[in-house]
This record gives structure tokens, sequence and C-alpha cells, in this order.
């Protein structure tokens, strides 16, 4: 009944009575209070609700009889679901569930016993240090780490979410009960009550209203609605509807959970709480299991793949040294005990594991969680609060934003945006970025039609902030005194953010909010000031309002403000501003005013229509003076006042004011940013259609090519119509939660990445379905903070661009750290594997402690410098990845192939060849300095292209930025210290000796070469590796489409084609076919390929349909609009299309545009 709202539902209960009865209450009465469950405010009636004692409950009626027991048992309690948040030993138990982390904690075991077995055997040599066992507790260490830093990071999230939305343990809520006024706990509230409404009031449950006086509620929070409700009973509303009153599409009865009430007071029956109410199903629609990130998934897949690589190669290593064990057994060379030959195959397994060992890259977790954890610490300093940590990288390669208008992309509030002081002084609020909100400079064809001329040649445009400069004091005054005494709006302290605001009817707040800007004198002085005559209350008929005051000079005034259509023409004169102020004002001197003729007319009347185009509610104001009171020759009404009539004519005109809700500072620039990232911004509003046409063009989301469409339209597409529209949908106006959730999953079903912002609860079911959900932290609703994944603090949307941003870091970091790091594990896995065959004993070139400092502890270090590069703007001169492109990119597999051949040659060459390199003798001495250098080069390696990492691009200057990443430099810089501590006294841990100078520069200059060799890589074309790499399968499968529809043997199939290629004939005019040969020639091309066999099915339906088509198609000719003309005759372009349920494309798409010709012109039920 409340979602949607319904009439007829409510009417089929015999309206608010029936529905009382059937609830067993009373609008007078209430219900009768059970003892001991409420606390009593005051005996009595209220004097603001006019409670009255008595009446109770018809003792006859069952349900009048039921308990609050039943009453919860039947609807429900008004308890909204919460969720518990986990321990930080279930966020532990989950970090522990990523594949990447399951593979290291198996390779952990296995080396650990095995390191054990090596230092714990009878026969091991006593000269090397027991420290096989290292390897396997650090990387235990290393996923301790992960797993503390990462679950600590969410716990603290999810602890800061709760602390945001900490409300007061006890809410109090004023209801009728036993015919006195009582404030109970909200969760004690049941169906059936009587509550109260006041202003400021959140509605806890939906309800029907019953009586009460000028209850207006924003339910913008709730429905999107930006427009102030009025509240009436069910009978008021009935008759508003009968009688087709404009005002009834902003009136009813319906009282929704989450709204506020702006103003008013009066009472109304609970029909829904809990988690039967709005909010509460809301709240329901949010519960679900948070998908895993693209990001996770290609990880995941990574991590299978290397276990895969890793266990192949182990064994592959492991039945080569079997078979060359085997072969030694039999021919018994060398000679071996057979405790010795247990020993050697204990030797050839432990290899085999090291092997696999090496091959996971242990840093790979440890850098994803660093990655997300500095940027999520750094986003919230931003105003931008992480509730999930995956929301951060995904929020990357989003390439589609779904955000609401209401709150988000406007303030939310109503402004005074553009206006005409006089008839000529054109002001506009921010003039530079809207100067096509003023007319001034508006051209028309000369009588000769030779050439444009300027008709008012005395309009001039100017920013709003400077208004000040052409307006003298007598003129600012009088407006002034007009808006502030003809107005009942007032200024309060805002209880949340504690700053003056004005409260009040929407127009009068954004009437008094310009007049403050100006720098007027306070309202309340003006208005305590004046000696008020006469008020002319506003009426629907009358559309303004007005008052008459006495001055001090003893005279009268009538101020009158409300529709400019109906005011302006009541007006024959019309005060005089100039360009430029005059220098020679007198203090005294009178307003200076001029005769309104036909060209002063005309001036007003285009003005008003150019504001009424671009969906602006103008407003006039006007005043009249009186010598004397009553005027002379005027009769007092009934009530002893003025009649209305006689004071309205011959008004002078002060200012056409234009009002909306403006957009939020920063918004189109935040846009154009998303549109050079890539990404394409989509409005969703429960506005009209024409005021989201009005905002999404001013913001810039509006462009060549877009679709504006209405969400009733919306949801009776078809499937396939609907993937059709929605790559193309910028703006769905008056869009309920489900069309939003229903594009959102439309648009992840065509492979999109998509984020959601919003600040209504009417926002939660999207927010929850889409990848990234932002919510609003200030005027966020509750409902839309817990549905969300990431908070705007600030409710800034332009901190989005930052959230794209740090995403883009986060990727980038995690694609740094795995491009160092594979290249690392390419290397070892391959020494390791050559060496481990051209051994006699099985031992490779590097000790397994030295591939625990490189493999572990150097690569934890990495991702800590990797993974705290600074988020920049440059970040978005490249669109986003797809969901399904590889985790490599080309740039990044041929640096991987160069860096790790280079350093696998180098360390082999050095290990067989180094005694003859250096000229040495090939003593012991000699091969541990040679086993030095070879660990040494291969760390330096390791160091400097590290650096060489920084960069994922093309681009030569790795160095960019590194100056501002302090982390970077700092670890390098340990890395350096600890390795050459290593050299000089880890000799006996490490297997390494001292080594002369000489043996230094060659290891380090070794190391050096990977930078001048990644500048090498970046100058290589990327074509033909290209083609390499995809031709080893590299990149995965690619995405093969489909050739033929599904649907295609159906007679769903057979329909659809006809339609499809309908739209020939609707371009037929006289017998002539006025789309080009070859656009007819491609459609058939297109049938004939798609569908080599017609069936019988296609034939018969499209006979008939042919034939209708031929007749009832017609064509006329269609000019270009334009946005300045939207009622032209394309229908695609008219505003009038958009009201009788159609799209409507921008008046800039090209006219062979598929889609326009599709849609704008051959769909029966679109424009």
């Amino acid at each position: 009944m409340l979602d949607p709202k319904s009439l007829d539902m409510l009417a089929s209960f015999d309206g608010t009575v029936g529905l009382l009865r059937g609830l067993g209450t009373s609008a007078d009465h209430g219900l009768t209070s059970p003892p001991h469950r409420t606390k009593t405010v005051r005996q009595g009636a209220s004097h603001r609700h006019d409670s009255e004692k008595g009446g109770g409950n018809d003792p006859l009626n069952p349900a009048a009889r039921a308990t609050f027991e039943d009453r919860r048992r039947v609807y429900g309690e008004n308890v909204l679901p919460h969720r518990a948040s986990k321990t930080l030993l279930q966020l532990m138990w989950m970090a522990l569930k990523d594949k990447v982390l399951i593979l290291l904690s198996i390779a952990a075991v296995v080396s650990l016993a095995l390191g054990l077995f090596q230092d714990l055997k009878p026969n091991r040599d006593t000269t090397e240090a027991p420290v096989d066992w290292v390897e396997g507790v650090a990387i235990m260490v290393a996923i301790a780490i992960v797993v503390i830093v990462g679950s600590l990071n969410d716990w603290q999230k999810e602890r800061q979410f709760q602390t945001l939305n900490e409300k007061k343990e006890e809410r109090g809520v004023k209801v009728i009960r036993d015919g006195v006024e009582k404030v109970v706990d909200v969760k004690e509230v049941v169906v059936g009550d009587i509550a109260l409404l006041e202003p400021g009031e959140i509605i806890p449950c939906d309800g029907i209203f019953i009586s009460g006086h000028n209850v207006r509620c924003d339910e913008s929070g709730a429905t999107g609605e930006s427009d102030a409700i009025r509240k009436v009973p069910f009978h008021d509303v009935v008759q508003l509807h009968t009688a087709q009153d404009p005002h009834a599409e902003h009136t009813d009865c319906f009282m929704i959970s989450g709204s506020k009430v702006l103003e008013g007071v009066g009472r109304y029956v609970i029909v829904a709480v809990g988690t039967k109410s709005f909010n509460g199903r809301i709240m329901m629609a949010l519960r679900g299991d948070a998908e895993n990130t693209p990001l996770q998934i290609k990880l995941n897949y990574l991590a299978e793949l290397i276990a895969k690589i890793g266990s192949v190669a182990g064994l592959l290593l492991f039945i080569s040294l079997m078979i060359r064990f085997i072969v030694q057994v039999a021919k018994g060379d060398p000679a071996r005990t057979p405790n010795q030959n247990g020993m050697a195959f204990v030797d050839i397994l432990i290899i085999a594991v090291t092997l696999i060992v090496v091959a996971v890259p242990e840093g790979l977790p440890l850098a994803v969680t660093l990655a997300l954890a500095f940027a999520t610490k750094r986003m919230t300093e931003e105003n931008l609060l992480v509730r999930v940590l995956g929301s951060c990288e995904t929020m990357a390669n989003a390439n589609v934003i779904c955000t609401d208008k209401t709150g988000t992309l406007t303030q939310n509030s109503m402004t005074v945006v553009a206006g005409s002081l006089g008839i000529h002084a054109k002001f506009v609020r921010q003039l530079d970025d809207n100067a096509a909100r003023s007319n001034a400079e508006e051209m028309e064809q000369s009588t000769s039609g030779s050439e444009q001329i300027r008709k008012h040649y005395e309009d001039f445009s100017i920013d709003q902030a400077n208004l000040n400069t052409i307006l003298s004091p007598q003129l600012r005054e009088l407006l002034n005194e007009s808006i502030a005494v003809n107005s009942s709006a007032f200024q309060d302290i805002d209880p949340e953010t504690g700053e003056k605001v004005f409260i009040g009817s929407k127009t009068e707040t954004a009437l008094l909010q310009f007049a403050h800007e100006l720098g007027c004198r306070d309202y309340k002085e003006i208005r305590d000031a004046a000696d008020i005559i006469q008020m002319i209350p506003f009426s629907s008929e009358r559309k303004f309002m007005g008052v008459v005051v006495r001055l001090s000079s003893g005279k009268f005034r009538l101020y009158a403000k409300g529709a400019s259509e109906i005011l302006s023409k009541e007006c024959v004169q019309h005060v005089v501003v100039r360009n430029q102020q005059s220098e020679t004002v007198k203090v005294n001197e009178e307003v200076e005013v001029a005769t309104i003729d036909d060209l002063a007319q005309d001036n007003i009347s285009r003005t008003i229509i150019f504001y009424a185009n671009q969906t602006l509610r103008t407003i006039a104001l006007c005043y009249k003076d009186f010598e004397s009171w009553p005027p002379l020759n005027t009769q007092l009404n009934e009530e002893g006042e003025v009649p209305v009539s006689a004071l309205t004519k011959e008004l002078t005109l002060i200012a056409i004011t234009g009002i909306e809700d403006p957009l939020r500072e920063g918004v189109r620039d935040a846009v154009l940013k998303c549109h050079r990232a890539g990404v394409t911004v989509k409005m969703c509003t429960g506005d009209n259609v024409l005021t989201a046409r009005s905002i999404a063009t001013q913001c810039g989301i509006f462009t060549t090519g877009g679709i504006i469409m209405e969400g009733p339209v919306f949801r009776k597409l078809s499937h396939v119509e609907m993937m059709e529209i929605v790559p193309r949908l910028q703006v769905l106006a008056r869009s309920s939660p489900e069309d939003k959730k229903i594009l959102v999953e439309t648009l992840k079903r065509n492979g999109e990445i998509v984020a959601v912002t919003g600040d209504g609860t009417n926002d939660g079911p999207a927010l929850k379905t889409a990848h990234v959900g932002f919510s609003m932290g200030i005027a966020g609703t509750e409902v839309a903070k817990e549905a969300s994944d990431i908070i705007l603090m600030d409710d800034n949307f332009a901190s989005i661009v930052k959230a794209i941003m740090w995403g883009r870091c986060v990727n980038d970091a995690v694609r740094k750290f795995l491009q160092f790091q594979i290249s690392t594990n390419v290397t070892a896995v391959v020494i390791t594997f050559v060496s481990a065959l051209a051994s006699v004993d099985e031992t490779s070139v590097l000790s397994a402690v030295q591939l625990l400092w490189i493999n572990i502890i150097m690569d934890t270090f990495a991702a800590l410098a990797l993974a705290t590069d600074p988020a920049t703007e440059s970040l978005l001169e490249r669109l986003p990845d797809k969901k399904t492109a590889p985790l490599f990119s080309v740039e990044m597999y041929k640096m991987i192939l160069f860096q790790s051949l280079y350093q696998i040659a180098i360390i082999l060459i050095f290990h067989f060849l180094g005694n003859t390199i250096l000229g040495f003798d090939g003593s012991a001495h000699s091969d541990d300095v040679v086993k030095t250098l070879v660990f040494n080069a291969f760390v330096f390696a390791q160091i400097f292209n590290s650096v060489n990492s920084r960069r994922l691009d093309n681009k030569l200057n790795i160095f960019e930025g590194i100056l501002k990443n302090r982390y970077f430099l700092v670890i390098t810089f340990i890395e350096i210290v600890v390795q050459v501590l290593i050299v000089f006294v880890g000799g006996a841990a490490f297997q390494v000796t001292h080594i002369p100078g000489r043996e230094w520069g060659i290891s380090i200059a070794l190391g050096v070469v990977s930078i001048p060799l990644g500048v090498l890589v970046r100058c290589l074309p990327n074509g033909p590796f290209e083609k390499l790499f995809t031709l080893l399968g590299l990149f995965g499968k690619p995405e093969v489409l489909p050739t033929r529809r599904p649907d295609a043997d159906t007679w769903n199939g057979a329909i659809t084609l006809v339609r499809d290629n309908l739209s020939i004939f609707a371009n037929i005019r006289g017998g002539r076919v006025r789309s080009s040969s070859v656009v007819v020639k491609s459609r058939s091309a297109r049938l004939s390929q798609e569908f080599p066999h017609l069936r019988m099915s296609s034939v018969l339906t499209m006979a008939p349909t042919l034939m209708a088509g031929a007749v009832a198609t017609g064509g006329c000719f269609q000019r270009r609009g334009n946005l300045s003309d939207p009622a032209h005759a394309d229908p695609s372009k008219s505003s009038a299309a958009l009201w009788e349920g159609k799209l409507q494309m921008h008046p800039d798409t090209p006219l062979d545009d598929p889609v326009y010709q599709r849609f704008a012109t051959g769909a029966p039920n679109l424009a």
C-alpha cells in the first residue's frame, strides 16, 4: 500500500475509517496501553494535537480486544534488523581462507618439517649452523603478519562505521494511548498506535495520515522526491484527485518511515513496523554475502597457476634427480652405505620441495594487504571511510557510476540560481560555469532576414555574487524587505551541524538565503520592525502571497511574491537597474522605475519562458505603494480587509528569481574527471524527468548519444531492449528503488564494474547490488550507510574521483609488486632447477637461508616499498581495465621476461664459470668468494629491479615522484645496509665470506644493469611480444562473442527479427527510401548472415506485420533540435515525448546513430 503508494488499495479498506476499524484502534483514544510499558509525559490532551479523552474502542470489535503481544506476533516488532559485526578472530579466520595463504601455509608446514629433519639428522655437517628450520618459521611469520594486519584493518573500519552510525540508546515516540499523549520507546510501538507528528521528527514507522494542520514531509531521503509532500486525510486526497487539482501530485496521506516532518502537527495510524515497514524492507534487502573483487579473483587464479607450475617443476626436478639416483645406486658409483642412500633420497625430496616453496610468491598477500591498508588510511584523511577493504581496489576498474541526484549531485536545498533584477540585469550563480542560464545575449532574425540582431540590447549578464556592484542602497533595501517581511520562514541552529540554517518552505528559505548572501540587513530585524496592516496568505488559486505594511513616511506598501506568470501580468512598472551603478544616488532618493511597454513585456515573457525551459521555479517579487489605507475608492470585505483583487493591480516588478536545487560544488569537475578516466556516470532519481534532464545537462552527464528515460518505461522494456538501451542510458527519472537495482544488475550482466552513489533509504538495494556502494556520511540515512562499501564523510560527490585514484593506486601497487616478485621467482626456480641437476650432491646455487632472505624478507620489504606510492591525478589519464582483463599487461610480461633472462644468465654464468672469469685457482676459498659474489649480485639485481618496477608503462622516467615516497627510499637504504652486514658478519648462517673491493664492484654493477636494461625493454615495440604472449596463452582465453541469437529458433526470435528490420519501413515516404542504399544493403547483409536459413515461423510472423507496418508507417521531415528548443518537431528530442512515456536522446546525436534509428524512429512505444 505504501510501496508504491496506492490510494486504490487504501480505498478497498473503506479508507481511513475502515483501516482504523480493521486495526482495532481509535483516532482519538488510540490503543489501550498495557501496564508498566509506557511512561506518561502528561495526563490529558495535548493542546497541539487536540486529543480527546473518551470514546475508546468498540468492545464488540475483535481487533480492539487484541493485546500488544498479539499485535507483535501478527504484525511484527518495531525492531530494525542489526547485523552482528564479526569478531577479530572471525575476521582472522576469513583472512586465512585466502587461496594464496592456504598455499603458503602448506609450504610453511612442509618447509618447517624438512628443515627440522635436516637440522636434527644424526650425520649433519657440524660446521654449518642449524638454520634450515628458519625458512618455514619465516613463512609462518609472513602469514601471521598478513592475517593480523588485514583483519585488524577490517576490524578497525567496522568499529569506525559503528561509531559513525551511533544513535541514542533510547528514542521516544509520541503516541496517543488511553486518550492521552504518551512517550514510548520506539521499540514498543505497535501496529494500530496513533502516533503524533511534530516539525523535525524522523518518522519511525509507516502509517496513514488521519488529521493535522499544514503537515509537510521531506521524503527525499526515502523516495528521492525533492519537493515537500503535503499530508492531508484520505478523503481530502480523493477529492483533489477527483477534481484533477494540479497540487494532487505532491499531496497524499501516506507516511513513509525514514522521511522527515518539515512543518505542521498532526497524527497518523501506524500500519507497518520493523522489517515490514519501508525502512525495514530496505534493510532486509541489504543482507547478502560480498562478492570477490576482480583483483581477488585474478590473484586466486594466479595462486592456483603458480601452485601448479611450482608443483610440476618440483615433480620434474624430483623425477630427474631420482633417475640419476637410481642409476647411481645401480652402478654403485659413488659408493654409499644404505644409510647414506636414505639421506641422499631425503636430500632429493628437500630440494624438490624447496623448488615449490621458491615458486610461491610469499610477499604477494602482504603487498595487497599493505597497499590496501596504506590506501584506506590515506583515504580516511581525505574524508573517505572504507568499510569494505576490497572495494578500494574494485573502484580502480569501475567503469560505470550510477548516482542519485537529490543530495548527491545537488545540495538538497532550493537555491536562487538565476534571475532578473528589473528587466535588464540577468544574474546567474557562478556565471562562468553557467553562461547558458542567461538570455541577455539572445539573438533574433532582423526584419530584413539578412542578419541576427539583439532585440533587448540593454540586457546584460552579471554574476550573482557581484549584484551589489549594480544595486543602489535603496533598491537593495527594497529587495530585502520584499523577501524578509513577506515570509514565514525563520532561522535556527541545525542540531546536527551546529550551523544556522533557514527553516520553512523551500522557496522562502531560498529567497532568505539569497538576501543573506547579498549581505542585506538581518531578516529578523526587518520583520520585527514591520508594522503589518494586512496579510494575504498563499492559495493555490491565486498562486501568490502578500503583506501590506505601514512605512515610516506614513504611506503604505504591498509586497507580493508568487508565480511569475501571474504577477508579471499585473505589473505596469519595473525597477531600473543599469550595468554601472550611478555614483550620484542620494540617500533619500526613491528607487528609479520605468513603465513596462510592449518591448519590456516581451522581455519579461521571454525571461520567464527561458527559465521555465531550464526547469527553474520562477518567483516574481513585486510591490505597490498606497497613499492611504484603505486605498481610495475601495470597499472592505466581510473580514474587514481590502479585497485582494483591488490590491494586486498596477504593481511594480522588482525581480524575477529562478530557484532550483543547485549542484554541489565541484560536481561538474568530478564528472569531467570521471569521463576522462573512462568512467561513465548515470543519474537515477525519483524526481521528474525535466528536472533530471536539467541537472544532468548542467553537470555534464547528459552527452551526445545519451538517452533519458523514465522508470515506468524502463521497467517495461524487454530483455533485448534493455540490453541495447542500458549502455547508452544516462538519466533514469521517476525511478523506484527496484528500477535502480534492475539497472545495476543489467550493467553487471553486461560485464561492467558498477559503483553506485546515494544518500537515501531508497538507494539501499542498488548500493548493495553494485560492486562498490558510496553513501553520504552527513546526509546519508542509516540504511544507505549499512549498504555501502565506502562512506563519503563530507558528502562531496567530488570525493569519488579520489576513490578512483586510490583504487587505481592499489591496483598498480599490486601489479608493480607482481612484476618484481615474478621476476625474482622465475629466476630463483630456474637457477635452483639447473644448479641442482648439475650438482653432484644435489645442492642449489643459493642456500636455503639465502633464498629466505631473497624470497621472503626482501619481498616483504619490496611489498612495503612498492605499496606506498601516493595516488596522483595522472592515474585518471587511462581507461579502466575490463573485469576480464588479464592481471599482467604486455609491458609487465615483457619486463619480467627480460629481467628474468638477464638474472638467470649472470647467476648461472658466474656460478659455473666464475673462477675462470675472475682468474681464481678453484680452491675452496675462491669457490666461497664466487658463491658470495653470485648471492650479492642476485640481491642487488633485486634491489635495482624494485626501482625499475615503479613504472608499469613504457615511459622511461622510473624516478618520477620517488622523493615523495619516503617509505621507498628508507626501505631501499635498509636493504642495502642489511646486505652489506650479511656479507661482513653473516658468514656462518648465510654461507658467505668476505669479498674484495673488485668483487663488490662487479656484484653491484651487475645489479645496476637492471635499470638500463629496463630502459631498453621499454623502447621495444609491444606488437610482436603481444602476439608471442597471446600465442603462448599468457592472456587467457579471449572472449568469444556469440554469432547467433540464443532465441533464433523460437517465435520470440522471429518477432524480434521483424521488429529490428521494420525500421527500414519507417524511413519510407511516397515510395522513396530516404535512408541511404548503404544502410539498406548492410541491414540485408546482416539479416542474411545471421539467419542463413529463414524458418517458416519467421515467414508466418512477418506476413501480417509487414502489411500492417506498410500501411501504418508514415514519415515526416524532422529538423535538428537543440537544448534551448526542447519541444522541437523531432519526438526523440521533445519534452512532450518524455511525458508520453517515451525516451529522449541528446540533440547532438547523429541521425545515422544505430540506437537513434532503432528507438527514436522504429520502436512503437518509444519516441
